[in-house]
């Protein structure tokens, strides 16, 4: 049997066609939302002010791992002020008149959401700025000695940006925002609440030792819970009597290869890897993504920044290192001397 691609992980926290049933089970609320709280109660502030002042929202960044929500708060943002949202993303606008187009089509208040931020191209974030700036959109009419600039007054909107790599959005880019947050993996007490909501919405009847096995392999990702929660949903009806309890969520996760931490078959080929190939590491990624087949940019974006979290790798600037607690889970005998620095680009 051949060893699954990160795509066709089923912890793999980047949409798939299948979580289109979420979208009935976000909130539309800030109130309905479970966990971010700092981030709540910022946009709480955020909201109430432009409501006292009559005035659009001021432009939104939100950024941090796929999975924890960006989408969703882009569209409680709309709810709570009563607009419009119009959704893009960073690689769908490919030039400058695809961005005009969408820019001239939205009305006072409306929010553009642009998710993937990081990858608009540079030309197209020329003319973004002064939209975002001062509300207005530079058209050229013509070509050569002929051409003349127009310029073009926007109705006042607000943009909303998404992105996983916050140092991949450009400084200018970055500066015309007025608010920033930063999206973190949500704990243990928010996935139980969030998966026991989901259940309830789904009519999937369930006990709470089933709810906390679900909620502690979901990796701290609502996108990743709700899918395991289908999966088990799945499993219970063909299998068990339709109760989800811990020991079928178990059975059920188990023979997906989702682990009592959450971690899949990728997850654990990227430490046995490191441990076992390159004796704990350091070892570069371009290095780790040879070895098992995978593309660079999917351990950094998808993979790795979990096993920071649960800290079974450090970053050197040597490369990846394994810790004790890799070792720990992956049931192996920790040797300190293997995690002697080696230069491996």
């Amino acid at each position: 049997m051949g060893f699954m691609t990160a795509d066709e992980r089923i912890v793999n926290p980047v949409p798939k066609v299948d979580d289109r049933v979420d979208n009935v089970l976000r909130p539309s609320k800030l109130k309905e939302l479970i966990g971010q709280d700092q981030v709540r109660q910022n946009l709480e502030i955020l909201i109430a002010a432009a409501k006292g002042r009559k005035e659009c929202l001021d432009h939104v960044l939100f950024y941090g791992p796929p999975g924890l929500g960006k989408t969703t708060l882009a569209y409680i943002l709309a709810n709570e002020m009563g607009v419009n949202i119009k959704v893009t993303s960073g690689p769908a606008i490919e030039r400058t008149g695809d961005l005009a187009a969408i820019l001239t089509n939205l009305r006072e208040g409306d929010i553009l959401f642009v998710d993937e931020i990081h990858r608009l191209g540079r030309s197209i974030e020329e003319v973004l700025y002064p939209a975002m700036e001062d509300f207005s959109l530079d058209i050229i009419i013509g070509k050569g000695p002929s051409a003349r600039s127009l310029r073009l007054k926007l109705p006042r909107f607000t943009t909303i940006g998404a992105t996983t790599r916050l140092a991949l959005v450009t400084a200018p880019l970055r500066a015309r925002f007025g608010a920033v947050y930063r999206l973190d993996y949500y704990d243990l007490t928010a996935m139980r609440k969030i998966v026991e909501r989901a259940a309830g919405l789904l009519n999937v009847t369930s006990d709470d030792t089933g709810i906390e096995e679900i909620a502690r392999r979901a990796r701290g990702t609502p996108r990743v819970a709700l899918r395991l929660l289908r999966r088990v949903r799945d499993f219970t009806q063909v299998r068990a009597n339709g109760l989800i309890t811990r020991e079928t969520a178990i059975n059920a996760l188990d023979l997906l290869a989702v682990d009592a931490m959450g971690l899949d078959d990728v997850d654990r080929r990227v430490l046995k890897t490191i441990i076992e190939k390159y004796n704990g590491g350091p070892v570069g990624l371009a290095t780790i993504a040879a070895s098992i087949s995978e593309e660079a940019d999917t351990i950094m974006d998808v993979v790795e920044p979990y096993l920071l979290q649960l800290g079974y790798i450090d970053r050197t600037p040597q490369g990846r290192v394994a810790t004790p607690l890799a070792y720990e889970h992956l049931q192996l005998p920790y040797n300190q001397k293997d995690n002697q620095p080696r230069l491996i680009p």
